[in-house]
């Protein structure tokens, strides 16, 4: 495996080839933002990931948990991922995404107005039962 032979790898790079951000530019902003923590400290975009790392990425409401197991610079294809990294999430982070999907319908768009009656009507059947 070609992965064995990088000792290295600048953090944004490499949460861009585990697929975590869409671009490399996203996961710069990101480490920016202090969302990325590398080994429980705030990471800058060129920090350096070793085998054996513990990230933590920060999307709320969600800490997702990963530790690096091989390195490899190339962006790669979503089956692979897990051959690098291992998931750590604890299942009750994971939980806080199934809530959030059950809640969002109950968001209303920003600058929709006030609810008709009709809307709150349907709101209260839908949260009182």
């Amino acid at each position: 495996m070609a992965a064995a032979l990088i000792e290295n790898i600048r953090i944004d790079k490499f949460l861009w080839a585990m697929r975590l951000y869409k671009t490399r530019s996203d996961a710069a902003q990101a480490c920016e933002k202090n969302h990325i923590l590398l080994n429980e400290r705030e990471a800058k975009p060129s920090s350096l990931v070793r085998v054996g790392d513990m990230l933590a990425v920060k999307r709320p409401p969600v800490y997702f948990s990963y530790k690096v197991l091989a390195l490899i610079a190339n962006r790669q294809p979503a089956k692979n991922v897990n051959l690098f990294i291992e998931d750590l999430t604890p299942e009750n982070e994971k939980d806080k995404l199934k809530f959030q999907k059950l809640v969002a319908p109950l968001q209303r768009p920003k600058g929709s107005g006030r609810p008709t009656k009709k809307d709150r009507r349907e709101m209260d059947d839908f949260l009182l039962g």
